[in-house]
């Protein structure tokens, strides 16, 4: 018989759940007392901050508050979407982040395909720790680094003894931007890949270097399978996050000189709101970059599911 069908199987489930339920109503204090620090820190943290989101649509004034600041409506939206340089910055975002998905994403799946194939453990632990070190540099000192090394009498140009100021083309700062953040993260990222990997069955590797298989075939057959669904999974949050690059690298990389190709929204959004003091302009520009992650997130996790038998997030 099968089991989806078995009365008595369905009764012990229904009795289960009853039975927790019963629990839970005899000891809700305990839940209330570890939920509720988790509850009010997100409360806090998370959503009430939402309410500024009010600001986007007045001409805010910090000694006036969110109420009692002129109201304005969608003035703000309507003037960045209308402005000359507009198109660029969004131009300018979406390169440096779908570049860097298209260039960054395959990177820690091939490292962790790489490092599941090395048996020595203590040599693995050796070059997970190189590999994961970049990560816990901070931003500004990679950033620091990478100004040192692509200076006129920095390290590239003495191996190419040339005396050419990278930092100062346009052409040159997304190439620098995305092969930085994948030296930093890349190491870091494949953890969750290598903890995927764990779970591929053993005996089928075997069996399929038993029947001949080469090591692309014992990929596709035995490993990509155990870590599919954790590769579509992180695909859609990063789809999800196109639109969020980082300010700090963006803005430490940045000069008067390669501002064609650096000018991101989030930097935009800094000068309008911190250095200009025109914190409605810049809370709407925020929003808009919000609501475009949101409607990506959701079209990219819709599109995952009909590809993938309806499996998405």
């Amino acid at each position: 018989m099968d089991k989806s069908t078995d009365p008595a199987r369905g009764r012990r489930k229904d009795t289960g759940i009853h039975n927790t339920l019963v629990y839970m109503r005899q000891h809700w204090q305990l839940y209330i007392l570890f939920i509720m620090p988790a509850l009010l820190l997100t409360l806090i943290f998370k959503y009430i901050p939402m309410g500024g989101v009010l600001i986007a649509f007045t001409d805010y004034n910090p000694f006036r508050g969110i109420l009692g600041s002129e109201w304005v409506g969608f003035e703000h939206f309507r003037r960045f979407l209308t402005s000359p340089d507009f198109l660029k910055y969004l131009a300018n975002t979406l390169k440096l982040s779908v570049y860097g998905l298209l260039w960054g994403f395959p990177v820690p799946i091939l490292l962790a395909f790489l490092l599941n194939r090395i048996l020595s453990k203590g040599i693995k632990r050796k070059i997970q720790l190189v590999l994961y070190m970049p990560n816990f540099v901070s931003v500004i000192v990679l950033c620091g680094i990478v100004r040192i090394l692509l200076s006129p009498t920095g390290m590239i140009n003495s191996l190419l003894g040339t005396s050419t100021n990278f930092m100062t083309m346009p052409q040159a700062f997304r190439t620098i931007y995305i092969a930085s953040g994948i030296w930093q993260g890349a190491g870091w990222a494949s953890i969750i890949y290598t903890a995927a990997l764990s779970n591929a069955s053993k005996d089928l590797k075997e069996a399929a270097i038993i029947d001949g298989a080469n090591l692309i075939q014992q990929i596709k057959t035995v490993e990509w399978p155990a870590i599919k669904d954790t590769v579509l999974i992180q695909f859609i949050m990063q789809v999800g996050n196109v639109m969020s690059i980082g300010f700090e690298k963006a803005y430490a990389l940045q000069t008067d000189l390669n501002l064609n190709a650096s000018e991101i929204i989030a930097t935009y959004v800094y000068k309008k709101g911190i250095l200009d003091g025109d914190y409605g302009f810049s809370t709407a520009v925020g929003l808009f970059n919000t609501v475009i992650n949101v409607i990506l997130l959701i079209t990219m996790n819709k599109i995952v599911e009909r590809m993938n038998e309806g499996k998405g997030i």
